[in-house]
């Protein structure tokens, strides 16, 4: 899998794309997986709790810990669907390639 500071470089010319992202709450207990073509946008929904209702909202996950993004929506589709039918562990796997720390990754994905 590609890292994704290789995209940073490419990502203001892709139009179409989309992201993966894995957000969890404070305690990195409860791990969410959703995808969005406007990454900055969909994680200030969650922070901000902006779907009051929601999954996420209910469970205080508003961290991101993990992204990955694709050029098309399609694959970024795809790759969701891929990880939410794999296991926590898999997850777990995930992040800490890209986030062993496990830190909110906000800053960073403000300069996507």
């Amino acid at each position: 899998m590609p890292r994704n500071d290789e995209y940073k470089v490419s990502i203001m010319t892709i139009k179409h794309g989309g992201f993966v992202y894995i957000v969890t709450n404070r305690y990195n207990t409860v791990l969410y997986t959703g995808v969005t073509s406007e990454l900055r946008a969909r994680i200030h929904e969650h922070k901000t709790k902006f779907y009051p209702k929601s999954f996420t909202a209910k469970y205080n996950c508003d961290k991101i810990v993990w992204y990955q993004v694709l050029p098309y929506i399609e694959e970024a589709i795809e790759r969701e669907k891929q990880i939410k039918a794999g296991n926590r562990r898999n997850k777990e796997a995930l992040i800490n390639e890209l986030n062993p720390g496990w830190k909110d990754l906000w800053e960073e994905i403000q300069e996507l």
